[in-house]
């Protein structure tokens, strides 16, 4: 079963989502604080956080960063409002998806498997550009030689872009095949993980070599 820890002050929220969760075959654990969050994660290594934004302490958005600087395990934020500032500075923190709260567990549920949906293998082969080479059967990427560690929402995105160079996905496309949202996602979640997969793999961001920006439509991969 997928162990997820859950990093929630409300003691309410934090157990009925424990239950729901649980019954839908996860395996829980659960804290109450961004410390507790971060001595959970080293101890019980889940393969996803959930994660409040609003925490005591060390807020969710610090949680975030830390959790980022030493593993690409999948994150979803939660936020109370859905107040642009926090999704942005959520997403910008390192964060794969979001969901407001009050947030149906179901709805909870169907994102969680959105993203773990994200990590699985395409038809095998070797895809390379320049230095860069993307094996899409241990789904591993590397850059000149180096491994490039990436999520699995960034790793979704590159196949998804490199499957096609040159084809210009619009962000709703990106939506539909990587978080599986349809129209109705939040397009600042394509722009933020095409800005952290930029910063892995370019040498200068500002002028990329492999994502392009088609602007006023998408992205595109491959050379300008």
């Amino acid at each position: 079963m997928t162990s997820i820890l859950l990093i929630e002050d409300d003691p309410l929220v934090r157990r009925s989502l424990e239950l729901a969760l649980s019954r839908h075959g996860y395996t829980m654990v659960t804290t109450g604080t961004g410390e507790e969050g971060l001595s959970s994660f080293e101890q019980h290594v889940p393969e996803l956080v959930v994660l409040d934004l609003m925490l005591p302490g060390i807020d969710g958005f610090e949680v975030c960063r830390r959790l980022r600087e030493r593993s690409q395990v999948p994150i979803i934020m939660l936020t109370a409002r859905g107040d642009d500032l926090d999704v942005v500075g959520g997403l910008e923190a390192g964060a794969d998806d979001y969901a407001v709260k009050p947030v149906q567990p179901a709805v909870l549920d169907a994102r969680i498997r959105a993203v773990l949906r994200r990590a699985v293998s395409e038809p095998a082969g070797v895809r390379a550009h320049r230095g860069l080479r993307i094996d899409t059967e241990s789904l591993t990427v590397t850059l000149d030689g180096e491994l490039v560690p990436l999520t699995p929402t960034e790793l979704r995105l590159l196949l998804t872009l490199s499957r096609a160079p040159g084809r210009v996905f619009t962000r709703e496309q990106l939506l539909e095949e990587v978080w599986e949202h349809g129209y109705l996602g939040d397009s600042r979640l394509v722009d933020n993980a095409v800005m952290r997969l930029r910063a892995k793999l370019e040498e200068d961001p500002g002028r990329p070599a492999f994502i392009q920006t088609a602007r006023g439509f998408g992205y595109r991969f491959g050379p300008v």
